[in-house]
């Protein structure tokens, strides 16, 4: 099984509790940050600590899961760092969509020397880019890019090559899966489920449909046709699949009315309630949570495709290692929001000194039961 996504940026050194901090009342969450590292960081650190004394602000999506409250943990290492000042901001959830906007907008009047932002909604941050490029505001982008952002607004991007990421999902669910789908036909269709919390972030776009891609390259190698139904942002942003009445595969993907785990468990569960359901994937942690949640009432999720739903995860969290370990997922894949976090901090700094900057991709990983105390895993998989 493919185990990596990018090459790793996280020294093996780094050794963190990520208990959780912050609220979600949206404030500024603290909390000791350890000792995390990466291969460049004592060049940045080296660089951008000499000044220090600069202000920022940061906008995440929002405080409602534990991934957020790993990515302040990296910002308050980065603070303690780099002698510098974040205020850190989200909305209650992640679908208040002009709750953010209008922290945005609030954060640019507060003229600070860089904003470190992770967009709900791409399309909705056009206008607050805008007045920040107008008010000389430098903008880091962190956990989502903004593909539309008006040029120059946008100085870097900090963020996991979500496309390989959701691939990396598809490869390590397919060969589990492989026989039935090779076992599928017209008449005896077999179905993949994918549940994405939203169709507007550009991280979870680009997840969803790199996942969707790889199991249709895969299915197709197979010699299978693949149609792919629900939401109709990853049915229209689909290439080469069929009709429905024509697959011998179907992928279906849902997305919730809003981001929580309720809703996520809902649409989870009105995919696998369908007898011809083999395999479903969460594409976050609110996501997979929706499909652990769903499986409490369906008991249908099995690490043996001959007993149940093969299920897979992203992300970490409690629920999500306990699914792995109980043979309910045979696995996830984990980004790290503590050094997505981090190096926002860290680009910024360099930015307010002068300095250039660039994007910076950072890693992905498959774990299952066999990985999870893995040295460059274990710092990862937060609570």
């Amino acid at each position: 099984m493919k185990k990596k996504v990018l090459a790793v940026l996280l020294s093996t050194a780094m050794v963190l509790s990520l208990a959780a901090c912050g609220g979600s009342n949206g404030g500024d969450s603290s909390s000791d940050g350890g000792d995390a590292k990466t291969e460049g960081e004592d060049n940045a650190g080296g660089e951008t600590g000499g000044k220090g004394g600069y202000s920022f602000q940061m906008i995440v999506k929002s405080f409602q899961s534990t991934y957020w409250q790993a990515a302040i943990q990296g910002v308050e290492q980065a603070k303690a760092e780099l002698n510098v000042e974040v205020e850190a901001n989200g909305p209650a959830n992640e679908s208040d969509i002009a709750d953010q906007v209008q922290m945005i907008n609030d954060a640019i009047e507060k003229k600070p020397d860089g904003i470190a932002l992770a967009a709900c909604d791409t399309k909705s941050v056009i206008d607050p880019l805008e007045k920040a490029l107008a008010a000389g505001i430098p903008v880091v982008c962190f956990d989502t890019g903004v593909d539309e952002a008006p040029e120059g607004s946008v100085l870097a991007t900090v963020a996991t090559d979500n496309v390989a990421a959701g691939a990396v999902a598809a490869e390590n669910m397919f060969p589990v899966i492989e026989e039935k789908v090779k076992a599928a036909t017209t008449g005896a269709q077999v179905r993949i489920g994918e549940v994405n919390q939203d169709a507007t972030a550009l991280n979870i776009q680009q997840r969803g449909q790199g996942f969707i891609d790889k199991m249709l390259e895969l299915c197709t190698g197979a010699g299978k046709k693949v149609a792919v139904v629900g939401n109709e942002f990853y049915v229209n942003a689909t290439k080469g699949a069929v009709a429905e009445k024509e697959a011998e595969v179907i992928i279906e993907v849902g997305v919730p009315a809003q981001t929580t785990v309720d809703l996520a468990s809902t649409e989870a569960q009105k995919i696998m309630s369908k007898d011809d359901t083999i395999a479903i994937f969460g594409s976050n942690q609110t996501t997979a949570e929706g499909v652990i949640t769903a499986n409490q009432k369906l008991n249908k999720l099995s690490t043996d495709p001959s007993k149940g739903i093969i299920g897979v995860g992203f992300d970490a969290g409690t629920p999500q290692k306990e699914a792995i370990m109980n043979d309910q997922f045979i696995g996830s894949v984990t980004q790290s929001p503590l050094m997505m976090g981090y190096e926002a901090i860290v680009t910024l700094t360099k930015i307010a000194n002068g300095e250039q900057v660039s994007d910076m991709p950072m890693d992905g990983y498959w774990y299952g039961k066999d990985n999870m105390e893995d040295e460059k895993i274990a710092p990862n998989l937060y609570d």
